[in-house]
């Protein structure tokens, strides 16, 4: 036991650390007492069967190939997994996982394959497929199930999620806005960090959603984009103030409350966000923003984006826009919408999501205004409401088999008669394009198609390196 300890002391691992060992699920730990004699190899495929979009936009394996696969376990690894399981009341493979650790230096001997991130495809294909390397550990390749699927369906489904938001923004400015490339990249803003159940969550999802846009109040996304997909600044965002900061001076110091926040952040090609709901909106709008502070918000040199808190979103924020059209005017473009002068602009960041951001957009073209005069801040809905594993029907499943002395791969699938959406594919998988669309098939069936499942991790090495802008363009194209 010394000596081993001595062999591995560069790899520290103490209790509560994170260890490959223990993110999984119970069972998991019994399966490798499971699989038929001679097993040697077993090749398994990720995909979203169903559920709430019909595409996808894939994104954020490399984060956790980065982050968690990327380490060797230890031996103090082994020794307390292997009390925790006899605690817990399962059985422990302890002879794998040291064959892992004397043979591979202690990194998972596996194959990984995925489509390039970024990329949007239709649901019901294989993104992602997973082999063992080492005849000695078949049972590995679902080992990781737990944590793999959840690496990959999370910011899947988040990515997903803000690209189909992006559809119908960028529907709206290209029928209302001259210059609809220009205005997208800011329309969703991103308020989800507290509503996320962890630090990681709003991270990841918080990335995610900067694939598709710029804006976040989200800074943890911003490291996750800096360590995993070589961005110097994933997203930004503006000065703004919150209810607190507001409501601190009274209310009878409301307008001195607006006053110092054009002081304090208007100027030359500023923007700053101010929410002017904390008692009478429309008030505000009228008597502060259009009456005791008119002049300073048309010559402060920046913009002014004014922030509804409550009520009806699909009313009040167009009530907003054309309140303000009515005390500062506005011009027509040439598409024949009304948009307000550059000094001026509303964000909606209340009741925010792809329903009601359709609603508004529709309500303010019928009303005759440009989609440029609105932007939207989406904060549980973007990150954590009916964001879950069954939002797209994510599922990993065995679909090969191999076994010692033999050279053909065998079909392992599920068929239950009691819903045939859980069957799985048959057999390994490869994603090609076939007229114009992306389709899955036996590998076997490739011929000369390219498989578009690249080899992204073999033992411990990452051999797919993709950075944000990479994944923006393709996420476009």
């Amino acid at each position: 036991m010394t000596n081993q300890n001595t062999k591995w002391k560069h790899t520290i691992w103490k209790e509560g650390d994170f260890s490959l060992l223990t993110d999984v699920d119970s069972y998991k730990a019994s399966h490798y007492l499971q699989y038929p004699p001679g097993t040697e190899y077993v090749s398994s495929y990720i995909e979203a069967r169903g559920g709430d979009f019909d595409n996808m936009l894939f994104f954020g394996l490399q984060a956790y190939l980065k982050r968690y696969l990327s380490r060797a376990i230890t031996l103090a690894e082994i020794d307390y997994a292997e009390a925790l399981w006899q605690a817990h009341g399962v059985p422990f493979n302890r002879a794998g996982w040291m064959h892992i650790l004397d043979k591979h230096k202690g990194v998972l001997p596996l194959s990984i394959q995925a489509v390039r991130e970024g990329t949007v495809l239709p649901i019901k294909n294989a993104v992602v497929q997973v082999e063992n390397t080492d005849p000695s550990v078949p049972w590995l390749t679902s080992y990781i199930e737990t944590a793999l699927l959840r690496a990959v369906w999370y910011p899947t489904t988040v990515a997903t999620l803000s690209w189909t938001v992006k559809q119908i923004i960028e529907k709206y400015l290209r029928q209302t806005c001259e210059n609809p490339i220009a205005e997208l990249p800011f329309k969703l803003h991103d308020f989800g960090a507290r509503g996320s159940t962890s630090y990681e969550a709003a991270s990841l999802g918080g990335l995610a959603h900067l694939v598709n846009f710029q804006g976040t109040d989200t800074v943890s996304a911003l490291l996750a984009g800096r360590n995993y997909y070589s961005a110097d600044m994933a997203g930004f965002s503006i000065p703004a103030s919150e209810h607190s900061t507001m409501t601190s001076w009274g209310r009878d110091r409301e307008a001195e409350a607006y006053g110092n926040m054009v002081a304090q952040f208007g100027g030359k090609d500023r923007i700053f966000a101010v929410v002017s709901d904390s008692y009478d909106l429309f008030g505000a709008v009228k008597k502060i923003w259009g009456g005791t502070l008119k002049k300073q918000v048309m010559e402060n040199g920046g913009t002014l984006v004014i922030r509804p808190d409550s009520g009806n979103p699909i009313k009040v924020c167009v009530d907003v826009v054309e309140s303000l059209g009515d005390i500062f005017g506005y011009n027509i473009n040439t598409l024949g919408y009304k948009v307000l002068p550059d000094y001026v602009r509303v964000i909606q960041g209340d009741g925010v999501h792809a329903l009601s951001i359709e609603a508004i957009l529709q309500r303010l073209k019928k009303k005759g205004w440009s989609a440029e005069n609105i932007a939207f801040g989406m904060g549980g809905a973007l990150l954590q409401r009916d964001i879950h594993r069954d939002t797209m029907n994510w599922a990993m499943k065995a679909n090969a088999i191999k076994f010692k002395g033999e050279s053909a791969w065998h079909d392992v699938y599920k068929d239950p008669i009691t819903d045939p959406g859980k069957s799985s594919k048959r057999g390994r998988q490869a994603l090609v394009m076939q007229g114009g669309t992306y389709t899955t098939i036996r590998r076997s069936d490739l011929g000369d198609a390219t498989n578009l499942l690249e080899n992204v991790w073999r033992d411990g090495q990452l051999l797919r390196d993709q950075s944000l802008d990479e994944i923006r363009l393709l996420s476009n194209s």
